[in-house]
């Protein structure tokens, strides 16, 4: 783009954090102080509001950014992260989302410690979902790094670590500022902004093709390189063996781990009853159900009317193709038209990482002073003062997101956030299903649920290709790779079920029936939910 264009484009894309930055001040100005306004923004969203929140939320740079870069440059198989982000949300809808809301308050240790023994319980649990967290945040860290290197006119370096860093300053601030009531309304924003985009750019790519969805596809098999392969099972996932199981690794984190994450969960404590909580549910589920089937459209769109090639040479992962595909769209670089539509997309997708970034932000922050902060000082512990340790934790988070941001820039977001899905997978969702139905669960169950998925997920990343042994690793200059798949899940998510049920089975316990019963008629009627 030209200077006059790229100043055009930066201050348009100023605009959003201008905003978002005036509803954190307008909010913080309002606030109570107390733990259940930071934490659930004082449980008076609507089902409506929540479910656009919740779309707000889910629909990160992963989706918009790193799904349409994984369909441009593989095509069908780029299409599972798609299917598998959506379809996770049926698990949600009829396992978790109303049983969640009346056995907890704010996290959910809330749901395992309601018949637990809550120090060992919080402790485990509160370490699980930070870890959780920071994945996933560095995966908003990644997509705004090649966004705003994009928008600048480089393709790395200096404007890769600055954005990097501007992302965790400003979502340190929405949290610290404004808590779940701020948090929440930069997300319906931010939903809104992000259907609105994503609706005018899939009509102009359908109007470029006349309305023919075959024609589409054609020519982008004819400029991918590979013809009808392009639009076949196999592309990225169809080699060996390992490639295959990476495949149904894969599929298996996405579906499960949509339960386990701990920003998906704290969404259902922001609306006054369980019924509520199904409803916004059932709302989210048509956004973000629509808001992926266009995601399809941008993709092989991408790779019909950019290419893969100029795909490739912006950014290696494919995280910029949905930007480039807004500057073709709307005349090329040197057209105004183009460098509208370039920077209304870009500013787009800068408020979906920031919207979600500061909702995962402010559920670890929860985590570390609701769960390990609290379990360790339970009785002497104060809201006002648990609230004060949770923004003093969102800096320390925003800290430890920003410098894996840096290390892992280089990589495709929807990827970073597969691994993710699979950490939340293994140690979250085994110990919540274990809790809510199974009358026999023991605390040493609990905890070692949580630690048998949690440790083996991370130890398995660790040793993946993801990290060494090869030129795409993290450290490619070092080989330590003794796992052969990029996603645990396979292996990680079934350890942590074991684990659980051996815990269990091993354990001298004798469970309490009682608090079970309890818990059992709370989490099915609401009878006694906070």
């Amino acid at each position: 783009m030209t200077d006059n264009h790229q100043t055009l484009a930066l201050l348009l894309f100023s605009g959003f954090v201008a905003v978002t930055l005036g509803i954190t001040a307008w909010v913080g100005r309002n606030r109570r102080g107390s733990a259940e306004e930071f934490y659930a923004g004082g449980r008076l969203f609507s089902p409506m509001e929540n479910g656009f929140a919740i779309a707000g939320d889910y629909m990160s740079a992963a989706s918009f950014l790193g799904i349409s870069g994984l369909i441009a440059l593989f095509g069908y198989d780029g299409l599972l992260y798609s299917v598998g982000f959506l379809v996770a949300w049926l698990v949600v809808l009829f396992l978790v989302a109303e049983l969640v809301r009346n056995c907890g308050r704010f996290t959910l240790a809330d749901v395992v410690a309601a018949r637990m023994r809550e120090r060992p319980v919080r402790i485990a649990a509160g370490t699980s979902s930070v870890t959780v967290s920071v994945l996933y945040l560095v995966a908003q860290m990644v997509g705004a790094g090649s966004l705003v290197a994009l928008l600048l006119g480089r393709t790395g370096g200096a404007a890769q670590v600055w954005a990097v860093i501007g992302v965790g300053a400003l979502m340190v601030i929405y949290v610290s500022l404004g808590g779940m009531r701020a948090t929440t309304w930069i997300q319906i924003v931010k939903a809104v902004l992000l259907l609105g985009g994503t609706v005018t750019l899939t009509v102009l790519v359908m109007l470029r093709f006349h309305g023919d969805f075959d024609q589409l596809l054609l020519t982008a098999a004819e400029r991918s390189g590979h013809g009808a392969a392009f639009l076949a099972p196999g592309l990225k996932y169809g080699g060996d063996w390992t490639e295959r199981l990476d495949f149904i690794s894969l599929g298996l984190a996405l579906v499960l781990g949509t339960a386990g994450l701990p920003h998906i969960l704290s969404r259902f404590y922001t609306v006054p009853t369980a019924q509520a909580a199904r409803r916004s549910v059932v709302w989210s589920i048509g956004l973000i159900g629509g808001f992926y089937l266009m995601t399809i459209v941008l993709g092989f769109g991408a790779a019909a009317i950019v290419g893969p090639e100029a795909v490739r040479g912006s950014n290696a992962a494919g995280n910029t193709a949905v930007p480039l595909l807004a500057l073709d769209l709307g005349g090329g670089a040197d057209s105004t038209g183009g460098t509208v539509l370039f920077a209304v997309v870009a500013a787009v997708a800068f408020a979906t990482i920031l919207a979600v970034v500061a909702g995962i932000t402010l559920a670890s922050s929860a985590s570390v002073a609701h769960d390990l902060y609290a379990s360790l000082r339970r009785e002497r512990t104060e809201s006002r003062s648990e609230v004060a340790v949770a923004r003093m934790a969102a800096v320390g988070v925003g800290v430890v997101a920003i410098a894996l941001g840096l290390l892992a820039r280089d990589l495709n977001v929807a990827f970073l956030v597969g691994l993710a899905f699979a950490v939340a997978a293994s140690a979250n969702l085994p110990v919540l299903l274990y809790s809510l139905f199974w009358p026999g669960f023991t605390t040493r169950g609990a905890v070692w649920a949580v630690y048998g998925g949690l440790i083996p997920a991370v130890a398995l990343v660790l040793l993946s290709p993801v990290v060494s042994g090869s030129p795409e690793s993290l450290l490619p200059a070092v080989d330590f790779q003794y796992f052969p798949l990029e996603n645990p899940g396979l292996v990680s998510i079934p350890l942590g079920f074991v684990a659980g049920w051996l815990g269990t089975v091993t354990s001298a316990d004798i469970p309490d029936e009682a608090r079970h019963a309890e818990t059992e008629v709370r989490s099915l009627t609401g009878a006694g939910a906070v």
